[in-house]
């Protein structure tokens, strides 16, 4: 049985599958994957669903090559083709960014244009369920951010407001002004800040869900990686503090770790990262990438695994006795509180 739990604020009622499916990786690397088993990954995920819950599809403005809207745009080819899955799925888009100059603006004009370019992208073929800016752009007060987005959904330009990576305070202020369905946020075993802490805390007592996303640690926790030379220089992770040269070997320990006691569960070590996420609260769904048919339902079923109490302190105690080296991106892990918006 497929795991599900409900959205938060105007979502609240919206019946959902535990783990959202991130498409991403199917077009924002060096090579995108065919179009078909693109389509196979997002179908197996919404065909293995009960009657009436809905599979979130997690894409963006800027989750194309070079940052274009082609993830978008394979969306709005895939919902051409099985127009039947639009009311199946909810669709969740990140956008406010500048691909210009690669920076978040969140200034009403970009807002309103960057919403109309997503809406153009998808060509009439779903609705976008949630908007939500990338980041939240400092120049401008939340509440200020907050009026724009709802004057957007009063206009029917989407369903509901989400925010992402945005610290517990500024969520409090946003969902003063409206409430907020989704909140976006980075958590995985290896990326579980105080901030991240305070963020799921305020977010079950305001009841907002949270997407998880990276929950295998950008990939680091899920046994695919033996040697840093299994990363194709091309990708962005390469950059990574995590992956740098001087960090990997010792945070490879971790994922052996984990390879480990998934052996002792009887599931994959991508799966037991999924549990531990979803087991931090019943609207907490992990939000892991997939652009293969198998993995998308291999993730699916990480929401059902149930870990005990021992389990995560066995996990507690991998992390305490050999704490993740670097930051979730830059090279000092004490830059990571300058994300938090």
């Amino acid at each position: 049985m497929v795991a599900t739990t409900t959205l938060g604020g105007t979502a609240s009622n919206v019946v959902v599958a535990k783990v959202i499916h991130g498409l991403m990786t199917m077009t924002c690397v060096p090579n995108p994957v065919p179009e078909e088993q693109a389509f196979a990954a997002i179908k197996a995920g919404v065909d293995a669903l009960p009657q009436g819950v809905k599979m979130v599809l997690n894409s963006a403005q800027f989750y194309g090559q070079h940052w274009s809207l082609g993830n978008l745009e394979l969306l709005s080819r895939f919902y051409e083709k099985y127009p039947d899955y639009a009311d199946r799925t909810f669709l969740m888009v990140k956008g406010a960014m500048d691909t210009e100059k690669f920076k978040v603006d969140c200034s009403p004009e970009h807002l309103r244009r960057s919403v109309d370019k997503c809406i153009a992208a998808l060509r009439g073929t779903k609705k976008i369920d949630v908007f939500q800016p990338c980041r939240i752009d400092k120049s401008f007060t939340i509440e200020e951010i907050m009026k724009t987005l709802v004057e957007l959904r009063n206009e029917g330009k989407f369903s509901h407001i989400g925010l992402s990576e945005c610290s517990a305070a500024t969520m409090r202020r946003a969902h003063a002004v409206h409430p907020i369905a989704i909140v976006e946020i980075e958590v995985s075993p290896t990326s579980y800040e105080e901030e991240t802490k305070r963020v799921i805390a305020a977010a079950a007592e305001l009841d907002i869900a949270v997407a998880g996303y990276s929950p295998l640690g950008h990939g680091l926790l899920s046994g695919t990686f033996k040697k840093r030379e299994d990363l194709d220089p091309q990708d962005f992770r390469a950059n990574m503090a995590r992956f740098k040269e001087e960090n990997f070997q010792h945070n490879l320990a971790i994922a052996e770790a984990i390879q480990s006691m998934a052996a002792k569960k009887g599931c994959t070590p991508a799966q037991l990262c999924i549990a531990w996420v979803a087991s931090l609260g019943p609207k907490v769904l992990p939000l892991p990438g997939s652009s293969r048919k198998e993995r998308t339902l291999e993730n699916l079923a990480g929401g059902d695994v149930i870990l005990s109490e021992e389990d995560k302190q066995e996990i507690a105690h991998v992390l305490e006795t050999h704490p993740v080296k670097g930051g979730r991106y830059a090279d000092d892990p004490s830059t990571d509180s300058l994300l938090w918006g």
